[in-house]
């Protein structure tokens, strides 16, 4: 047919090319011969997306296998420095692997990013990383410190930010090792940060710390009890903690500080902590 509308809605269809009658024998071979290669080059194009697709998912999937194996590397490294700590100041030992357990539950409550989960249980764990470089006689000291010896156990955030500066994946956590020890009302150390200047991380650490401090066995004290750690935050709403994060840490259910004890597994893995 010699109508243009009709070859328009032919080829609209899908159809390769549009012959007219009466044809020459070999114009109609031609025709068919290059929808032909044209229909090769668009299955062979075809095949060819669908095996690249499926060789970047491989390499996808080997390049994140590879970094899994890196990151667990890591954390592997820190639990190591985090047992070392423990054999230098006994009296604290299994305290960074509580407080990290106990900051992790608090970060998920608040939900932040899962993306700053992995920097905030790091942080977490290497808080006291920087005591490696105090006397023994000061961290074991049974009685109350000098004004002196107060000064130089300060020193810890930032001789542990400066050790843990330096590691390249651990430089958001080193942050939150700086300013472990900051108050919400300005009143803490080393910088005097208030509010919102304290990372997340360390405004949540915080209650997280003074949680463990509390319901944990002293030289001085027996542990007390959860409904006493609960008050004595609430009642430093404001002053030492941000009043949001002790929002959410109230409205959780008590008995959950307990069971995270009772459950944090041995071997400790610091990237278990992240799921609980």
């Amino acid at each position: 047919m010699h109508d243009v509308l009709t070859a328009l809605e032919a080829i609209r269809r899908g159809a390769y090319d549009y012959i007219l009658k009466p044809f020459e024998k070999d114009q109609l071979y031609m025709g068919v011969r290059r929808a032909l290669e044209h229909r090769h080059l668009k299955l062979e194009n075809r095949n060819y997306q669908r095996n690249l697709e499926e060789l970047v998912e491989q390499r996808t999937a080997q390049l994140k296998g590879a970094l899994d194996q890196l990151e667990q590397s890591y954390d592997d490294t820190l639990e190591a420095l985090g047992g070392a700590l423990d054999l230098k100041d006994a009296e604290t030992e299994g305290h960074s692997k509580r407080v990290t357990a106990y900051t992790i539950a608090i970060a998920k409550a608040i939900k932040v990013d899962p993306g700053l989960l992995p920097q905030i249980a790091r942080a977490a764990f290497l808080h006291d990383i920087g005591k490696m470089a105090i006397p023994d006689m000061i961290l074991r000291k049974p009685g109350p410190l000098t004004p002196e010896e107060r000064e130089l156990m300060r020193t810890h955030c930032e001789i542990g930010f400066n050790m843990v500066t330096r590691i390249p994946f651990l430089r958001e956590a080193a942050e939150i090792v700086l300013s472990h020890q900051e108050y919400f009302d300005g009143t803490g150390y080393p910088r005097g940060l208030k509010g919102e200047q304290i990372p997340l991380g360390a405004r949540i650490f915080a209650v997280a710390d003074a949680l463990d401090a509390m319901i944990s066995d002293r030289p001085y004290r027996k542990a007390l009890p959860i409904s006493h750690a609960r008050e004595e935050i609430q009642r430093c709403s404001g002053t030492q903690f941000d009043p949001t994060v002790v929002e959410v840490f109230l409205a959780m259910p008590g008995t959950l500080w307990n069971e995270l004890r009772e459950n944090i597994g041995r071997p400790y893995r610091l990237s278990q902590q992240r799921t609980v």
